[in-house]
């Protein structure tokens, strides 16, 4: 220590011996705020004498101590700390000071003197858990874990409570890697319901090769409720909830406040998008609506119902509102919600009259939105047009006018054959009606239809119907009967259905989107067609390990129709089948 720091020191002793009691703590508080300064410049043996000046006014100065704690071992004078909180409990035996006196005797390696200490203290605060839990600590902090976890066994011993201390021993186990060992004593904590969240949320970031140890621990035979619901959660974040849910539903019965926590819980968690994790959501909903009193267990039940549904359980969301609608008590909005996600069923099962009926219900209640009435309503329109029968269709669109209903009309349009009707139909919806997909498929009809110079062609019309039902080996055999007879527009409804084709896949089907697109390369012109065709050929004979004669046509497609939108795929196309060649 240079002089003139030996020489601050000295006042500040002096300062300290002789001044008021007021101003001596003031002057306390300032040694240690400049002591921490010291510390956190680095220079921790002029830290650790002005900590030890203050000491000199107050035996028991815990900041003091504390930062003795701190600045000691790095000098290898911890052994100097010990007498000066032995002289502090004189003064002071409060538990900060006591947990100090713990650690510095386990740092020491003094292991019966802090053992004698812990006791004693613990008998002097019978039911206090906190000696033990210091003891603990102080012991995984020097990497001593086997006495640490004695420690904890002793400790729930003399507290005499089987989940006492069982929070330190859950984390112990975590930090020796030790995860089923951890989840027993997790489940443990957590027979006390507020301390269940914490033990998922401690558990959930096993590494994957321990999670399903960490299930069988929890899920032995005679396993505990807690462990089960832990259990059931931990599966749910583990992307598991099918095997979460029977986890779960197993504790259930008899029916108790805390079970109706755990199906909160769950049905909380359970935010994901797959269908899976929206169906366990609805059963966790509906099992939950069922503790609830009557105004809020009818919305909780159409919630529920409109999960199931999301998730493609129709069997089990219409059980939910069959409940819902035979529940006098149920408000009438939650009475409107079931409606609407029974006509979403019905259209769903393709139960078409039925969903229309329904339908003509929710419109004759003003308590349905304008907005969910327009949603069934153009879900009604598409199935009508789906099923083929375009009549129904159209008059359930009415006078509507707004883009989306342009947009279905049109479809309506092409499939009765009016072309041009159709095109301007979804000329003037835009790109933007419907979503994504819709707006996609309707822009793709467009292309095709902008190639084709006849307002009328029922022939046409029907085929794509027959696409739109799904019939993609009918639909290959419609387009290319009607494709055969066209004039313009032919490339194009030849290479559509060769593209069904090839997607169909099979020997049969691949050997006619060839035959097809071999077609439309030949006699397709200067079109669009001919090049994306010639493309979609490649891409068959790339499947058929064909590389040769795929690289062949790619190469003609590039240098035939150098400004053609697909070339940039092709030459991508090109370098993988040049790849998948054996060089000579």
């Amino acid at each position: 220590m240079r002089r003139s720091e030996r020489v601050r020191l000295t006042v500040v002793l002096t300062v300290l011996a002789t001044a008021a009691p007021t101003a001596r703590v003031r002057l306390a508080a300032q040694a240690i705020s400049q002591g921490f300064e010291l510390e956190r410049q680095g220079r921790v043996e002029q830290a650790a004498a002005m900590y030890e000046s203050v000491l000199h006014g107050d035996a028991a100065s815990l900041p003091a101590l504390l930062g003795l704690e701190r600045v000691l071992p790095p000098l290898g004078r911890l052994g100097e700390l010990l007498p000066l909180v032995q002289r502090a409990l004189l003064v002071d035996s409060g538990p900060q000071l006591r947990a100090l006196a713990v650690r510095t005797l386990t740092a020491l390696e003094e292991s019966d003197s802090a053992a004698a200490l812990v006791r004693r203290w613990a008998a002097g605060r019978p039911g206090d858990p906190a000696p033990w839990r210091e003891w603990a600590i102080a012991l995984e902090d020097h990497q001593r874990f086997d006495e640490a976890r004695n420690a904890l066994m002793e400790g729930r011993h003399a507290l005499g409570t089987p989940t006492a201390l069982a929070i330190e021993q859950g984390e112990l186990e975590q930090r020796v890697g030790d995860w089923p060992a951890a989840a027993l004593a997790w489940a443990t904590a957590a027979t006390d319901a507020q301390h269940l969240p914490n033990a998922v949320s401690q558990l959930e970031d096993a590494p994957v090769d321990q999670h399903d140890r960490v299930i069988h621990a929890l899920t032995v035979p005679g396993a505990s409720i807690a462990a089960r619901r832990i259990a059931a959660e931990l599966l749910l974040g583990w992307e598991q909830p099918d095997r979460g849910w029977e986890m779960l539903a197993a504790t259930l019965d008899p029916p108790t406040p805390e079970a109706g926590l755990a199906l909160r819980r769950f049905a909380e968690q359970a935010t994901g998008s797959a269908a899976a994790v929206r169906r366990v959501r609805g059963l966790a909903l509906a099992r939950l609506a069922d503790y609830l009193p009557a105004p809020l267990a009818a919305r909780m039940r159409a919630e529920a119902a409109r999960a199931l549904l999301d998730a493609g359980d129709r069997t089990a969301a219409r059980a939910e509102l069959a409940k819902l609608a035979g529940d006098s008590a149920a408000p009438a909005e939650a009475k409107s919600l079931a409606q609407s996600a029974l006509v979403d069923a019905a259209l769903a099962d393709g139960q078409l009259d039925s969903a229309a009926s329904g339908l003509a219900r929710l419109e004759a209640d003003p308590r349905t939105s304008s907005e969910e009435r327009q949603r069934l309503r153009y879900g009604l329109v598409a199935a009508w047009i789906r099923a083929g029968r375009l009549d129904r269709a159209e008059d359930a669109l009415g006078p509507d006018s707004s883009v989306e209903a342009l947009a279905l009309h049109g479809w309506v349009q092409l499939y009765r054959g009016e072309l041009k009707e159709a095109t301007d139909a979804f000329r003037t919806a835009g790109p933007y009606a419907g979503d994504r997909e819709a707006a996609t498929a309707r822009t793709t009809m467009l292309a095709l239809l902008e190639q084709i110079d006849t307002d009328r062609n029922p022939e046409l019309g029907a085929a794509l119907l027959v696409l739109a039902r799904r019939d993609s080996s009918g639909a290959v055999t419609a387009l290319r009967r009607v494709g055969e007879h066209m004039g313009s527009g032919r490339p194009d409804v030849l290479l559509l259905a060769g593209r069904i084709a090839a997607r169909l896949g099979g020997g049969s089907q691949e050997g006619t989107a060839l035959d097809l697109f071999s077609e439309v390369v030949r006699s397709g012109g200067a079109g669009a067609a001919a090049p994306a065709a010639e493309l979609e050929w490649a891409r068959i004979l790339l499947r058929q390990a064909k590389a040769a004669d795929a690289v062949a046509h790619l190469e003609h497609l590039i240098l035939t129709y150098p400004a053609s939108a697909v070339v940039p795929e092709a030459r991508r196309e090109l370098e993988r089948a040049k790849g998948s060649i054996p060089r000579s």
